[in-house]
């Protein structure tokens, strides 16, 4: 079973196995849960994170902390619950860049607006996205890939949501290697990843926390990195910019966030509380297993970041003739 699947039931059912025997301070004491809204299917890299936070966020806040997965459209369908939630505190949106920074850059009418309908919390980690080949397909590194597609003559890459990132950088890739590649979008990484290990698609782009137990497994090859430098949890894989494509150094982050209103006191609350959870080694230990880089980005640093990722990114996407749809 898969690691990152194990660990988000385990999450899951934690809190509720407190909540019965009645040995858990924070149910005690009878307060309203707090919501974590994911925009992403459970069992995938994004659910299992929440689900590790969501069950050591418990005792710093004193109520139950609930995670509720509204998944599809690339993260939009939770961005649109947390606009709809009541500023008070009780619901918060655990995203990583696509649904904040690129959503809007591509869809004219999203149903949010970051800016107006939402508030940063902080940021608690960064990764960086990552080509992946499947087990069945041939090439062992990404120049043999290149190569192995100019003689397949057109091939597909497998990408979590459409008009994301990761269908950018396959754009971007066709381009710079003169090579015929469809990007094929997915309902999030997990169903992807399901097609690449029964060999349904040759290619992917994921995130490392969604890659590296199935590439150290064997199961499937990262043959190529984003970011500025090679991955602690992967050394042997070389970056893009190693590969002769630069300019994706800027590396994507996960963020909590709450709706526009919601008051200080509990902004500052919860991320008081996020900094102690992510502070405990076996958490710490966990998310850096999964490939994040963790450390606390408090409020203003998060606003900032985002403001100057959405930026670099529109760039991007106005370059490759990308119409908003």
């Amino acid at each position: 079973m898969n690691f990152l699947f194990r660990s988000a039931i385990r999450a899951l059912i934690t809190p509720l196995l407190a909540a019965v025997l009645g040995s858990s301070p924070a149910y005690a004491q009878g307060g309203k849960p707090i919501r974590i809204l994911v925009g992403f299917p459970a069992g995938g890299g994004t659910d299992a994170i929440a689900r590790t936070l969501a069950e050591h966020l418990t005792d710093p806040l004193g109520v139950p902390v609930i995670v509720e997965n509204r998944a599809g459209a690339g993260g939009q369908i939770a961005a649109q619950a947390l606009k709809a939630a009541a500023p008070d505190g009780t619901t918060y949106f655990i995203s990583h860049d696509h649904t904040i920074s690129i959503l809007p850059l591509v869809m004219k009418n999203p149903g949010f607006d970051p800016t107006r309908d939402f508030v940063p919390v902080a940021g608690f980690a960064t990764f960086v996205n990552a080509l992946a080949l499947s087990g069945g397909t041939p090439p062992k590194t990404f120049r043999d890939y290149v190569a192995w597609v100019r003689g397949q003559g057109k091939s597909a890459i497998g990408v979590p949501a459409p008009a994301s990132v990761p269908e950018f950088l396959v754009k971007v890739i066709a381009e710079k290697y003169g090579l015929d590649l469809v990007a094929a979008p997915y309902r999030g990484s997990a169903p992807m990843i399901g097609d690449m290990l029964g060999n349904q698609i040759p290619a992917g782009i994921a995130s490392i926390p969604e890659l590296v137990e199935n590439h150290k497994a064997g199961r499937l090859r990262v043959v190529a990195v984003l970011g500025a430098g090679r991955q602690a949890t992967m050394p042997e894989v070389p970056t893009f910019a190693e590969l002769g494509l630069a300019g994706f150094e800027d590396v994507p982050y996960y963020a909590f966030f709450a709706p526009a209103g919601t008051p200080q006191a509990e902004i500052d609350r919860f991320a008081a509380a996020l900094g102690k959870v992510i502070a405990l080694p076996d958490v710490r230990d966990k998310f850096i297993a999964w490939g994040l880089s963790v450390g606390l980005m408090p409020q203003a640093q998060l606003a900032a970041r985002e403001r100057a990722y959405a930026q670099a990114w529109a760039r991007i996407i106005k370059s490759s003739g990308y119409q908003p749809q």
